[in-house]
């Protein structure tokens, strides 16, 4: 009979104060999030001063903690100001911070002692005798190299006391670690000092060039590339290999996504968590159920594949050619309230929806129910066909329990 010693943390994208708050809500143990400054996410909803205290009292009040990347890579002067963003982050509560660049640890443990420090996986810690190195440092925890195979994980886990961090799920960087360049010369935008363009998503064509400034497209003929192709990786998913990840000792189960939406968010801490809770409870009679991998899919916007942890990738787990078709679905709205006397729901509204579309709503613990529209009144009580504006205030009749926060989709 198997034992579980250790339940791993999952640990949730915070890209705005209601992404963090939805990934508590759905059952996250800690979530990262970034600062104004010293991060790789300059275009996520990052937190002021005031917003993380709220996020780390909202957190720890829901027994759940707070990591705030400052991961960037820092050139001459960028460093300005480090020691009084750590000291007030500490005095907030944060409980970590995220660092990949040796300057930047310094004057966090020189100016704000106490305060915890994870290695980013920036900075592409692959062995054990990294993981050594850092934790006589005095780091707590190292957030692997996505480069990393599960028997590695399996290695460091049995030659090092550090506590171990691992990606586990959404978009995978083409370049070793994340540190990319391609930004800063398509867009002059420096990808490590938190300005990333995305360059290796866009679609590029592929041109043979005989002469000079003659452009041949290739794909012309019958048997040439038709389709423009990216750089671009498909997407980490772990969920159908969770047993082997919490066995190797992995402490912290990591979702991608600081810049998705609370669709996304919600969802996928919602199937890790039901996934995690069923394992570790009785691993010897787990089952992976095929409601979870469906969910998944629900919010994927690429392929999912396994990275790097069983085999490295080939041009199968390149953004190119052929693609599974992936059901879509559209987040329609939220549940602000509910009346279990009268049935009625409020909603506040996010994507247009209306009578006649069947829709689903779902919640914490993966609850599940799917009507179709009957009637929809906005704040007014006066009865409409369709809720088209952005973030209105409707009405309608539910006849089974949803809660506040519950969310609401809908099949594209």
């Amino acid at each position: 009979m198997r034992t579980i010693t250790k339940k791993p943390e999952v640990l949730a994208p915070g890209g705005t104060l209601e992404k963090l708050k939805t990934a508590i809500h759905y059952g996250a143990d800690a979530v990262y999030i970034g600062g104004e400054a010293y991060g790789l996410r300059s275009r996520a909803g990052n937190f002021d001063y005031e917003e993380m205290a709220e996020a780390v009292a909202f957190a720890h009040s829901h027994g759940s903690k707070i990591y705030v990347a400052a991961n960037m890579v820092t050139h001459e002067g960028n460093e300005e100001g480090a020691g009084e963003f750590f000291r007030t982050i500490r005095d907030i509560g944060i409980d970590a911070v995220l660092i990949s660049d040796p300057a930047l640890m310094e004057i966090a443990v020189t100016d704000a002692p106490g305060l915890p420090i994870h290695l980013s996986t920036q900075a592409s810690a692959t062995n054990y005798q990294t993981l050594n190195f850092w934790a006589s440092e005095g780091l707590e925890r190292v957030v692997l190299a996505r480069e990393v195979s599960m028997a590695e994980i399996q290695e460091m886990n049995e030659k090092t006391d550090v506590e171990i961090e691992a990606f586990v799920h959404g978009a995978m960087c083409i370049s070793y670690s994340g540190r990319c360049v391609l930004s800063n010369h398509m867009s002059n935008r420096d990808a490590n000092r938190g300005g990333c363009a995305q360059s290796c998503r866009w679609k590029y064509g592929l041109f043979d060039m005989p002469l000079l400034g003659q452009q041949n497209p290739v794909g012309a003929g019958e048997e040439g590339i038709e389709e423009k192709f990216s750089m671009s990786a498909v997407d980490l998913s772990m969920l159908e290999h969770l047993p082997d990840l919490i066995e190797s000792g992995v402490d912290s189960l990591k979702i991608e996504g600081r810049m998705k939406s609370i669709h996304y968010v919600s969802t996928v801490v919602n199937v890790y968590r039901k996934a995690v809770d069923a394992y570790c409870a009785d691993p010897d009679h787990y089952e992976l159920k095929q409601e979870w991998v469906d969910e998944l899919w629900k919010v994927a916007q690429r392929e999912l594949a396994t990275g790097f942890f069983y085999k490295d990738p080939t041009e199968n787990e390149q953004l190119f050619g052929q693609r599974r078709k992936i059901p879509r679905y559209g987040f329609i709205g939220q549940v602000m309230a509910y009346d279990p006397e009268t049935q009625m729901a409020t909603i506040q509204q996010r994507n247009n929806f209306g009578v006649g579309d069947e829709i689903e709503f779902y919640g914490p613990g993966l609850r599940h129910n799917i009507l179709t529209v009957e009637a929809i009144w906005n704040e007014h009580d006066e009865a409409i066909d369709r809720a088209p504006n952005a973030m209105m205030i409707v009405k309608m009749k539910v006849p089974f329990v949803v809660e506040r926060f519950d969310m609401i989709r809908k099949k594209k």
